[in-house]
């Protein structure tokens, strides 16, 4: 069975940055897309950053020049760089991983961590 387990959540002030991180493990093949996605109380949950196996990358518009999400795949590891953290970054962020199972199968599955939060407050 294949496991994430995130890190790296907190209690930071306005303007300041926390770095998560986010480590797959179990029986994988390769992982197609990590992601980020988080969820405040009340709200429904969003997608804040993913990254394909070749670099590719997605920002919502709220993080934009704001979070960097990078990964290493011979790790099977992603993170998320927050800088410039506001109020409204607060929400308990999931780690995300499309990925694929061992042969002969190869079965895609989606994975989900227990999610970490984050907290942004004076």
């Amino acid at each position: 069975q294949v496991q994430l387990v995130e890190s790296g959540g907190g209690l930071v002030q306005p303007g300041g940055s926390l770095r998560l991180s986010c480590a797959a493990s179990g029986s994988i093949f390769s992982i197609n897309v990590m992601g980020w996605y988080r969820q405040a109380p009340g709200k429904q949950r969003e997608l804040v950053a993913i990254i394909t196996d070749s670099g590719m990358t997605n920002y919502a518009d709220s993080v934009k020049g704001r979070f960097t999400i990078s990964r290493d795949n011979a790790k099977n590891t992603v993170s998320l760089q927050m800088n410039s953290l506001k109020p409204e970054d607060t929400a308990v962020y999931y780690c995300n991983a499309l990925l694929t199972g061992p042969p002969p199968d190869y079965t895609k599955d989606d994975s989900w961590g227990q999610g970490t939060q984050v907290t942004v407050s004076s």
